[in-house]
């Protein structure tokens, strides 16, 4: 899939443009109400010292701003570098990543409380006020600590002339639950609520409405799921230990779909003995099930054992697809055009029948005539959103048409790759119907060819169908607990 876009920080990307968001609150005294967490009056400041694990947060929503860094690749090295391990680590975690996740509702927030828009604050002191915002508002943080170690990081950053500043936000931030601050900033349309409520942007909840189609009334329960913290998905490689032995000796549980699939509900799986050893690795049961539908998609004729991966990079299709080819005396070819992402792929690979090609999928100068070939295209990654904190804020529903181009053309070079009777998947973890079922039937009618019945390649995955006959499928973190990845199976014309 694509890296997130770099950030751009404005109006222009909160859930909502303009309206109340900017206006200066009342003077109205705080009072303790019902709701997520009651609103509780801030006490005054005190000169608390700031936490390791405040601090880690803090830096990586720095990192995410100034330098557009991943914060799911940022902050566990921070943590390491900094030894902070244990509660510590998990606190750090949930604010960091919380943060993120939920930074376009906490810049209205902030606004409101400021009596200004969130992109005129210093970034710097916009970063504390929306880690401190996030404690008020969504942890049981006392709100005194919340407040006071937001000063203090705010007295380092800008002098006593700021902390003023600071501490009158989040004090007018405090007299609110989130779900009163809802009440008061969000928009009247279903899905513009919808979207604002769970902490996404306008344009992505109307993908998700649109990609649910008749099910567009689950678009409360499906934006909610999307901004949960996800669990941790392992995969067995196949021939080295099944999935019940992954998950006997992890102490997760088996995935509900793929074979291979272990849950984890928290930890680092950096640490496991399977994954150091190569036994296993993280990947999301939704992915495997794409690569599960590139294997088990009947064929006409012969499978003759060449198998492609069009997209490969960083690997995790291309192991799982690859660890089956050698159980199956199958070759798998796997083609990815970053040379740093063809490395990953040649590594995560290593002692499987699979040749790495860097090289554009478009013009991969292969030989045509596989029996299968996988395209698990470059896209929004609006699928996958849940594990990627900071990318709802940093997509543009300007990305698409782009993306959607190199799609088409990744999907016309694979049809040609294959054989007659052969098979080809093309997948998104993008449920963007610009992206997916819009890509697929122009193919189809450019080229021709069959559907294949999506659902009855993975029949055991209930309420996924997608498309005008239901031969997709369509995958979603509210109904089926993995990322939101679109599927569908192609029949090269004999």
């Amino acid at each position: 899939m694509n890296p997130p876009e770099p950030s751009r920080h404005g109006p222009a990307h909160n859930p909502r443009r303009g309206g109340r968001g900017g206006s200066r609150p009342g003077p109205t005294p705080p009072q303790r109400q019902s709701g997520r967490r009651g609103p509780a009056r801030a006490e005054p400041p005190t000169d608390a010292p700031v936490d390791p694990a405040r601090l880690a947060a803090r830096d990586v929503l720095r990192a995410v701003r100034d330098r557009s860094a991943y914060a799911n690749l940022m902050l566990p090295k921070l943590l390491r570098d900094r030894r902070i391990t244990g509660r510590a680590a998990a606190f750090a975690t949930e604010l960091a990543y919380g943060a993120c996740r939920a930074q376009g509702l906490l810049d209205e927030i902030i606004a409101a409380a400021a009596g200004r828009p969130a992109n005129e604050i210093d970034g710097t002191i916009l970063d504390i006020l929306r880690l401190a915002a996030y404690q008020l508002l969504r942890t049981r943080v006392a709100p005194h600590a919340a407040v006071s170690t937001a000063v203090a990081m705010a007295r380092t950053e800008g002098g006593e002339r700021i902390t003023g500043f600071v501490n009158a936000v989040l004090r007018r931030v405090s007299e609110k639950t989130e779900e009163q601050w809802i009440a008061q900033l969000a928009p009247t349309d279903p899905i513009g609520r919808a979207a604002f409520t769970h902490a996404h942007p306008r344009w992505i909840g109307q993908a998700f409405a649109d990609a649910l189609g008749a099910g567009a009334a689950e678009i409360d329960e499906a934006l909610a799921a999307d901004d949960a913290r996800p669990t941790i998905h392992l995969v067995a490689r196949p021939g080295e230990i099944t999935g019940e032995e992954l998950a006997l000796v992890t102490g997760g549980t088996e995935g509900n779909y793929s074979p291979y699939a272990v849950h984890l509900e928290s930890g680092d799986p950096g640490e496991l003995d399977p994954v150091r050893d190569g036994l296993a690795s993280v990947q999301d049961e939704g992915s495997q099930l794409v690569a599960l539908a590139a294997l088990r998609a009947p064929v006409s004729g012969e499978d003759g054992g060449r198998w492609l991966d069009l997209c490969a990079g960083p690997g995790g299709k291309a192991v799982l697809m690859g660890a089956i080819a050698a159980i199956d005396g199958a070759r798998l070819d796997a083609v990815e055009i970053s040379t740093h992402r063809a490395e990953l792929v040649r590594t995560s690979v290593k002692g499987l029948p699979v040749a790495v090609h860097e090289a554009d999928g478009r013009e991969s100068g292969l030989e045509p005539g596989y029996d299968r070939v996988l395209v698990d295209a470059p896209c929004t990654g609006l699928g996958a959103l849940r594990r990627r904190p900071e990318a709802r804020w940093r997509k543009q529903s300007s990305d698409v048409a782009g993306l959607a181009r190199l799609q088409r053309e990744l999907l016309d070079a694979a049809i040609d790759l294959v054989r007659p009777g052969g098979i080809v998947v093309y997948s998104t973890c993008s449920p963007h119907v610009a992206e997916t079922i819009g890509v697929v039937s122009h193919a189809i009618r450019k080229r021709g060819g069959e559907a294949v019945p999506a659902g009855e390649v993975l029949n055991e995955v209930p309420r996924a169908a997608a498309g005008p006959a239901g031969e997709f499928v369509q995958l979603w973190p509210h109904r089926h607990g993995t990322d939101a990845m679109f599927i569908a199976v192609l029949r090269k014309p004999e």
